[in-house]
């Protein structure tokens, strides 16, 4: 007989994605558990890119305020090609903003993680186990068992009914469930180094992020918060990574810009910038995710805000198979959904950064001026702003009503709408779970319609001109202040969505009755 589970979840590794699954999961109330073999937040920074998406999951664990004063706005990048001159430019879209935070930002990571901690750690339902080692699993039709290790040798065992790997690119828990990596084709040595820089040394340096896409030595630099400043620098053939990531190998490329009287190194480590994709992100009860499940360039910005979308996408639907939402017979076609969405998400979106990549990183001159030609020539000879976020992918595939109707997949926005005590966004109101949100009034909507979506969440209605605000169980009415909402119901030529707790729309519809049909067909999906 098989031993019943201590946990509804264990997860292994504490980095910001096993953080983030955490808080989703016990939150929730889910009995969670979550190891790391080591006992603190690393000290110094590697990720530092986040975008609107991931501000919003913070924000629906409250610890948004929190989070804001380690974060800035990210500033533009200007790519420069072989003569110096500008061949690309990429930045945030103008506000209103879609989702309610600036759209791309830079941030410190140490606080950032170390408030991620404490917040999980005050879960009622969560446990922290810091200091041990993952040394394997086994698993039965009830669960999965992990087998641990202290830091003396001391050797123990969990039961969970689920297991998430989230410790990172060299993971434990992706070996011992023999999956392999898909290899996209990237594979270059670069060094990073991060720098606080003093007043003498800011006045030297450009005043926003650039792409130096120099045959020579391709380059960037990126603009942190404060005085935090990160550069990315190719390595040549021949150089020793080694001694590049000592102090004396990273002031020897950085004298370009700045010397040791103008900054303080903060952290130099030499890399070798991978595009990998596990093949499968889900063994029976075991999953893997952020960077146990893919590694990209970091050309965008994007490795750790992929790894949240990660875990909030597989949250929401554990949650639901444990919550009973899901019938027994639908919670493994649930789960797998995970991995058909998530993964082909990634493949999409790094595809999209090597070609990023591909343009920063040609060795060859020649080349190298064609490529800013092409450039050049597209744009007719003026360089037009690009938007960060136009780059990533909405999903294609998995949980979705994908009737043929433009919509589905796409990250529907939260607007700020009048609230009962004043201005307020969206999910301070409405929550992040189900969702049905229209501009039509709710006395238009089908009777029927209520019945059935108060069974599955909140249903939000913004009519146009609507100045006041009402509510009544599991629905709203109220008006939105900067008109997003109904910008993207008008541009995808629909009247409703139906967005899922990751905030990814998972149908539209064109009328109150269509709307009915959809949210009917959700739920005998969805029970």
């Amino acid at each position: 007989m098989n031993a019943r589970p201590d946990y509804d979840v264990a997860i292994v590794g504490f980095g910001p994605s096993g953080a983030v699954a955490a808080a989703l999961l016990g939150q929730a109330g889910l009995r969670t558990l979550v190891i790391d073999r080591t006992d603190e937040v690393y000290p110094k920074p590697r990720a530092i890119a986040l975008d609107h998406e991931i501000m919003r999951i913070f924000q629906n664990l409250g610890l948004a305020e929190t989070i804001a004063p380690f974060c800035e706005p990210f500033t533009p990048s200007e790519y420069y090609g072989v003569d110096g001159q500008l061949i690309k430019r990429l930045a945030t879209v103008e506000p209103p903003y879609p989702l309610g935070h600036t759209p791309s930002m830079v941030f410190t990571q140490p606080p950032v993680e170390a408030a991620l901690r404490a917040h999980v750690r005050a879960l009622p339902s969560v446990d922290v186990k810091l200091g041990l080692r993952f040394t394997g699993l086994e698993q039965d039709d009830a669960g999965v068992t992990l087998y641990l290790e202290d830091g003396g040798g001391q050797r123990s065992t969990v039961r969970a009914r689920y297991a998430i790997g989230c410790d990172g690119a060299s993971s434990a828990v992706r070996e011992a469930l023999g999956i392999a990596l898909e290899d996209l084709q990237f594979d270059e040595p670069w060094l990073v180094v991060d720098v606080q820089v003093n007043e003498r040394g800011l006045a030297k340096l450009p005043s926003t992020s650039v792409q130096f896409c120099e045959p020579g030595r391709p380059c960037t630099y990126v603009i942190g918060p404060g005085n935090h400043r990160r550069w990315e620098i190719s390595l040549l053939p021949g150089e020793d990574p080694a001694y590049m990531a000592t102090e004396e190998g990273a002031w020897s490329v950085l004298r370009r810009w700045i010397g040791p009287d103008d900054a303080t190194l903060w952290r130099q480590a030499s890399y070798r910038f991978h595009a990998l994709v596990a093949k499968e992100w889900r063994k029976g009860r075991a999953f893997i995710a952020g960077d146990a499940a893919h590694q990209q360039p970091p050309f965008l910005g994007q490795g750790m805000c992929q790894g949240v979308r990660d875990v909030a996408n597989l949250a929401w639907k554990l949650r639901a198979v444990l919550g009973g939402e899901a019938g027994a017979h639908l919670s493994d076609s649930l789960l797998d959904t995970y991995a058909a969405e998530r993964r082909e998400h990634v493949r999409q979106l790094t595809t999209r950064i090597k070609d990023i990549g591909a343009v920063i990183c040609e060795r060859d001159a020649g080349k190298a001026r064609a490529r800013d030609a092409a450039l050049l020539d597209a744009a007719s000879g003026q360089v037009k702003t690009q938007a960060r976020q136009d780059i990533i992918p909405p999903l294609s595939t998995g949980f979705l009503d994908m009737n043929g109707c433009e919509g589905a997949g796409k990250l529907f926005p939260q607007p700020r709408v009048h609230g009962p005590a004043g201005p307020a966004l969206l999910d301070d109101i409405a929550g992040a779970g189900w969702r049905i949100v229209t501009d039509l009034p709710i006395d238009r909507l089908p009777a029927a319609l209520l019945r059935v979506a108060a069974g599955l969440g909140m249903l939000v209605s913004l009519p146009p001109g609507e100045g006041g605000f009402a509510s009544g169980p599991h629905r709203m009415q109220s008006g939105e202040a900067d008109g997003v909402v109904a910008g993207w119901l008008a541009r995808h030529g629909v009247r409703a969505a139906v967005v899922r707790p990751d905030h990814y729309v998972y149908g539209v519809a064109a009328d109150g009755g269509s709307l009915l049909a959809l949210v009917e067909n959700l739920q005998q999906r969805l029970p």
